[in-house]
């Protein structure tokens, strides 16, 4: 089931296919340095499934990002509502747009162009008022990536993730955007 596309590619639901590309991008350090652990192979196949579930059942989530033409996973970039897990810093039900991508794929403008195509999608499509996205404050690769698609600092929304050993993973910033915002860019 395709969600949207952009020239170059497609955000779909996740396919059996894509089960190892999941897999590796979980469990690669690099990928997941401001993540607080890596998963395995069995905790990665668990979370495809819950992922895979979310978006056949809501139409949002963190969706699997392919190549267009060969229909080949490179990550994933979605729009996914917040749990509780981020209150009282962000409303549970909030909508994130986040992404992951395979290592050998960096470099290459995918995430940008799938996270503008996400945005577009989210205030047209799905009627959302406010789209954040949040990262660790030392992750400057994916707030690069807010600041390219256009979204906010909104430093006193910045937050400590609750939940978290690691204190270096705790501070986080936060960015938004907002419908106006966006069709003012």
């Amino acid at each position: 089931m395709s969600i949207t596309t952009t020239r170059r590619l497609t955000l779909r639901n996740w396919q059996e296919k894509d089960r190892d590309l999941f897999h590796e991008i979980n469990s690669d350090p690099v990928v997941m340095e401001f993540f607080p652990f890596l998963r395995t192979r069995a905790q990665s196949d668990a979370l495809f499934e819950r992922i895979r579930g979310i978006i056949a059942e809501t139409g949002l989530g963190f969706y699997a990002l392919a190549e267009r033409e060969s229909d080949t996973a490179l990550g994933f970039c979605g729009l996914s509502r917040t749990t509780e897990r981020t209150e009282p810093h962000l409303p549970a039900g909030s909508v994130e747009i986040g992404w992951r991508l395979a290592r050998r794929h960096w470099g290459k403008g995918y995430i940008t162009e799938a996270a503008e195509r996400l945005l577009a999608f989210g205030f047209e499509e799905k009627d959302l008022s406010e789209i954040v996205s949040f990262a660790v404050a030392g992750n400057m690769r994916s707030i690069a990536v807010m600041q390219r698609i256009g979204m906010r600092a909104a430093p006193e929304r910045n937050f400590e993730m609750p939940g978290l050993d690691d204190p270096a993973l705790r501070p986080h910033l936060l960015y938004t955007l907002d419908r106006a915002g966006w069709r003012s860019r």
